[in-house]
């Protein structure tokens, strides 16, 4: 049974936790300061340990590394509010295996757990094995960035609502805004996440090697195949299959497609034998289906075969509020791709990527990022390391009015009076700023509130 310490000043909250997860066979003890919770560390060990960031005799931050000083093993992970994404990414640099961010619910904080203990697991008996995945156009896929906006936090809820069903899914969006991250996330979030996750992009198979790709083929069924070979649904039997721009598929794959999902059995190029296989299948456009079939270019029963449940990926733009947590998550990506230790942004960095529109999205900004990185030789990235279109749209004034930081400070500010029923000093302290700060920004954007 996983032994699990948490540590929150909230008595009936931290209360509540523990005859949760009691109830799911967590044996869990609960201390309610920092004294208590570094006396139980030194009496017991723990599996897990879930920590408030803002403890009210210490910083969550201390904690974290005490934690992790005395209990290397141990998984943390910390629980922040609403405004305090900084500050959990900081965590995550320090050790913590993850955060979530209040308000949640204890089913979220179940996955959360399980997550991290089945982390812990696999280190402690070093068999974390890479689960097999074939890729056929992007290159590296870093793992879901849980935003604070509400687009992506209505993603995330879409991925944990779909990801233990079977139901297909089809996701849209634009290009660079991570369709095969959101296929992988909702995979890792099924009964299948120990079976193996295929990525195939179907607008880079040729026409004529398509049906060899998705099925095999025997040795010899055609000039060179000089091999047996095991085809894209057969490799992912028992595990899913992503196929993306699977609106890039002839009519004649279309139908093979739809006759597999529909018997679930395929046959190799020259063979006889019929394979059962039982694949789950999320596809990816950027594209709209729905005109395609409209024009005879894509076949109406499939759409709807892979149309069960479907996700609508909001672009960069849509998710403003999130910028400076993906800069931090791509920053640390580029650290151990090209092993630097750049530490952060400067100012001239911060409020150039806030000026830009990111027409590539997060594949846009990652690059951007990673490029700037192999450029720096400081600790911060600086504004000579950015590339050119980027610096221009500092000056691009046309193009700022939509996406300016001065509407989504406004946003941040009406957010937070509606979430605190306009009572300035909770509203303050959301958006961890002074009363009286707040009341300034309030009289500078005029806000009739």
């Amino acid at each position: 049974m996983p032994k699990i310490l948490i540590i929150e000043d909230d008595a009936a909250f931290c209360q509540m936790l523990q005859r949760f997860l009691g109830r799911h066979d967590h044996e869990v003890i609960i201390t309610f300061n920092a004294p208590e919770a570094k006396e139980a560390l030194k009496k017991e060990v723990f599996d897990l340990v879930v920590t408030d960031l803002r403890l009210p005799d210490f910083d969550g931050i201390r904690m974290l590394s005490h934690i992790k000083e005395t209990a290397p093993s141990t998984q943390v992970i910390v629980m922040t509010g609403y405004a305090e994404v900084g500050t959990a990414v900081s965590a995550m640099k320090k050790g913590a295996y993850d955060y979530i961010s209040k308000p949640f619910t204890p089913e979220e904080m179940l996955m959360v757990i399980s997550n991290a203990l089945q982390a812990g697991q696999k280190a402690e008996v070093k068999k974390q094995a890479p689960r097999t995945v074939e890729k056929q156009s992007t290159g590296e896929t870093p793992g879901v960035i849980k935003g604070v906006s509400e687009p992506s936090r209505k993603l995330l809820e879409y991925i944990k609502l779909v990801g233990p069903t079977n139901m297909s899914v089809l996701i849209t969006g634009e290009s660079g805004t991570g369709k095969e991250v959101t296929a992988k996330a909702i995979h890792d979030h099924s009964p299948r996440k120990e079976e193996n996750f295929i990525a195939v992009d179907c607008g880079a198979i040729a026409k004529e090697l398509a049906t060899s790709e998705f099925f095999g083929h025997l040795k010899g069924s055609f000039t060179g195949a000089v091999e047996d070979k095991i085809g894209h649904f057969e490799a992912a039997n028992k595990g899913t299959l992503f196929l993306d721009e699977v609106g890039n598929l002839s009519y004649e794959h279309q139908i093979q497609l739809l006759r597999t999902l529909q018997e679930r059995k395929i046959k190799r190029v020259g063979g006889t034998k019929e394979i059962d296989v039982n694949v789950r299948i999320i596809a990816a456009t950027n594209e709209d289906l729905r005109q395609a079939v409209a024009k005879g270019n894509f076949r109406e029963d499939l759409y709807h075969r892979l149309n069960e449940f479907s996700i609508a990926i909001p672009s960069l733009s849509e998710r403003y509020e999130d910028l400076l947590l993906f800069a931090d998550a791509f920053l640390r990506q580029a650290n151990d791709a090209l092993d630097k230790e750049v530490l952060g942004f400067s100012d001239e960095v911060i409020e150039a990527f806030q000026r830009y529109h990111w027409p590539g999205n997060l594949r846009e900004l990652r690059n951007v990022i990673k490029r700037a990185v192999l450029l720096t030789n400081t600790d911060e990235v600086a504004v000579e390391s950015l590339p050119q279109e980027v610096l221009m749209a500092k000056n691009d004034v046309a193009g700022i009015d939509d996406f300016s930081k001065a509407d989504f400070e406004k946003e941040r500010i009406v957010n937070a009076l509606k979430k605190t029923n306009f009572n300035k000093t909770k509203a303050a302290k959301l958006l961890q700023v002074t009363r009286k700060t707040l009341y300034n920004k309030i009289n500078h954007y005029n806000l009739d509130l």
